[in-house]
This record gives C-alpha cells, structure tokens and sequence, in this order.
C-alpha cells in the first residue's frame, strides 16, 4: 500500500502527506525512485510528505504536443522490488525522455517480459534484458488498447492501472487469467481516494479515462497483513498475541490469513483495528492461496505444527519470487525436520512438529520470517541464515518477535 501511495503522489499535483510509515527497503526505494522523479520528499518518523515535480504542472498531456510528465533522472533503481519494477515502468513511460529502470539483488532474477507486450501496443518503446532488466523505456504512453497477460502477476495492471489516467488517450484493455484479484481491488481504491477512477468487467476487461488528475491529499497506509501473518502464527504456536493497526476488512489479499488460523484450530478475537491469536491445539487445514501467494511461509510454518497433512494450493504463483518459493520451502524445512511434498499445484505440509536446526534464507525475507516463527516452538533452535534478508519488508522484525517473547540471538 505504501508503494502505491507513493506512485499517486508522484502523480498528484501538489503535497501528499502519507501517515503510518515503516521504513524498509522497498518502501524506501519507492521514496528514492520519487525523487528521482523530480519531487521533493521529507520523512518525518512516521510521516512523509512528497510534492510533486513542479515542471509537471500542467500535466496530463492533454493535447499530446508536448512532454508534460518531466523525470529528473533518466536512470532508476528499482531496488530489489518486484512491484516497483513493473509499477514504476508504466509511470516512467508517461515521458517521452528514454529512461532505464534496474534493480539488484533477487530482482535481476525476476521476469518483466510481460510489460513488453501492452506497453508497446499503448504506444511506448520499450526493451528489456531477454525478458529481464535492466528495461529501456521511451514513451509517451498514449493510451488506447492492450492486452494483457494476468497469469504471472497483477502488478504489471496495476501499474497500468496508476499510469494510464494521465495518458490521453481512453484506455480498454483485455486481461487473461489475472492472478491475485484482492492486489488489484487495493489498486482501485486507492486510485479513487486520489481523485481517479477505473473500472472493470468481471476482471477481464479495464476501461480508463484518459486527462484525469490525481488530487494530493493526506492518507494513513494501513497496516501490511503480509507482515502481520508472521506474529499472528507466532501466537497459534507459542501463546497469545496481539497485533495492532490491523483492519480485519482490509483488501489486502494477506488478510486470508485468518481463515486459515481458524481453519487449524488457533483461536483468533477480531477487535477494532486489532487482531490476537492464541495457542490451541492445531489442526491440518486445507487453504487456496492463489490470490494470497505471499502466506505460503507463514502458512507452512503453521502446518508443520498442525496434527496431520495440511495442503496449501496455489504453488503455481510461487516460481518467480525473490526465491523459487515452493522448493526453497521444501528444501529448507527438511533441514529442520518438516517434510513438503509438492504435486503440481499442491504443498502438502506433513506436520506434528519441527526438530530444529539450520535453514538458509536464500535471499527471501519471507523465508527468513517462516524460519525464525518455526524456532519458536521448535525442540532445538533454528538458526536462519541469511536472516538480514527481512529488510526488503520488515526491518523491524526481529525487534517485534523478541518483544512478544521469543528469545533470539
């Protein structure tokens, strides 16, 4: 949510003040890549206000005639975010100035093949690195129709989605097989609190109105359900716990993580911007997480606590993270003593309970998170390598385990 807030002010004309900050790594570079638009940005603990390039004043290009979305760098670091990369090239494309976008880290492994396709047919020059970054972009993005390939992921709609009310051209575009629906829902909201709608059939066709104005306004983030869902199992397998600035309503597609706590017995108390989850005892569950792929570690680190085999579907979404997931997740919970049986789209997690031991993170900060909760009930230590890897979303985290009484060194 705080990336796509980012990119609406970028946007927007005038001041945005963005409230419930958390600093990590791929907020942060969201907060750089601004800057790099040519918008002044000042972080004040949790609050940052970004206002936006001046030269952008008379944006959109209403007339098409002229450059009227400026960038200040023609070179960008996406850092290693997987959203930003497909988000912020669309954005970027709204200039007729050629601009490169990279990344580092588990980013240079990640496909961005997909926004070859639509944002050529939308009017942009575009190349990437065989299907990899760095990716050279020349717009600007005029607008009009594209189809689109929803299967790998929706973040290349949503940038889509951010970008294409500033084009000037109408926009209709075609979408197949679109993965993760609650991502994009999050999308339209916060577009329309900016001041900018889009709207869709059935998911399946998009219509947006081209020379529409995002509105700077004031906008709390809420809090990140993906984050959350690790303290949440923490509390199934170890005591109680409370997690605060949560909205059990939230179209965070992570918010699923609480059918699959009931599902497994934990016992979950729902309050006002608060959730708390108890130790009981656990259950196999069966849970879709198509829409929902970033809960496949927290949800095996809770099945390999559960009494029986759980199953988990939805591996199919999990090839292209900051990891191969499914099978770093396999690999790294036998070496704790949790076998993972993949079939297909399937993870069936046989649990009972985990022996300890070493994992490596292999540069995933989910990883990480599902090793560090494994050890808490665990009868010997886990020990995670790798673990500074949980800086990419939660810095904190850690910090926020051992306050709620795991004991970590």
């Amino acid at each position: 949510m705080m990336q796509r807030a980012i990119a609406a002010a970028i946007l927007a004309r005038g001041t945005t003040v963005l409230r419930n900050y958390t600093p990590c790594n791929d907020s942060d570079a969201a907060i750089r890549i601004a800057g790099d638009f040519g918008c002044r940005v000042a972080v004040d603990g949790s609050t940052v206000s970004i206002i936006s390039n001046p030269d952008n004043e008379n944006h959109p290009a209403g007339d098409g005639t002229s450059n009227r979305f400026n960038v200040f760098s023609n070179v960008i670091n996406c850092g290693e975010s997987g959203l930003g990369i497909r988000m912020f090239s669309a954005i970027a494309a709204l200039s007729d100035n050629e601009i490169i976008l990279h990344g580092e880290g588990s980013l240079k492994k990640r496909p961005v093949s997909m926004l070859e396709k639509p944002l050529r047919q939308l009017g942009v020059s575009i190349e990437t690195t065989n299907g990899f970054v760095p990716i050279k972009i020349k717009g600007p993005l005029k607008g009009g129709n594209a189809d689109i390939d929803g299967s790998l992921s929706s973040q290349m709609l949503t940038g889509l989605l951010l970008a294409l009310p500033c084009a000037r051209l109408d926009s209709v575009f075609k979408v197949t097989a679109l993965a993760s629906k609650p991502y994009i829902e999050m999308t339209l909201r916060l577009m329309n609190d900016f001041g900018v709608k889009a709207y869709h059939e059935d998911y399946k066709t998009f219509t947006v109105k081209g020379n529409q104005k995002y509105m700077p306004i004031d906008y709390s983030v809420e809090g990140d359900w993906s984050g959350a869902a690790f303290l949440l199992v923490a509390g199934a397998l170890g005591g109680r716990v409370t997690v605060t600035n949560l909205d059990s309503g939230s179209l965070q597609a992570d918010v699923a993580v609480l059918d699959a706590l009931k599902a497994s017995g934990a016992k979950v108390r729902i309050d006002d911007k608060s959730v708390s989850v108890e130790k009981s005892a656990l259950n196999a569950f069966e849970f879709n997480a198509t829409d929902s792929p970033d809960l496949f570690p927290p949800l095996v680190t809770l099945a390999a606590y559960c009494s029986g085999n759980s199953v988990i579907s939805g591996v199919g979404r999990l090839k292209h993270k900051e990891s191969d997931r499914a099978s770093v997740l396999q690999k790294e919970f036998a070496r704790i003593g949790t076998e993972i049986i993949l079939d297909g789209d399937l993870m069936v997690v046989k649990g009972g309970s985990v022996r300890g031991g070493t994992m490596h993170a292999n540069h995933d900060h989910r990883i990480a998170m599902a090793g560090a909760v494994a050890g808490i009930a665990a009868k010997q230590p886990v020990e995670v390598e790798n673990a500074e890897s949980v800086a990419k979303s939660y810095p904190g985290f850690y910090d926020d385990l051992a306050s709620i009484g795991a004991k970590i060194e």
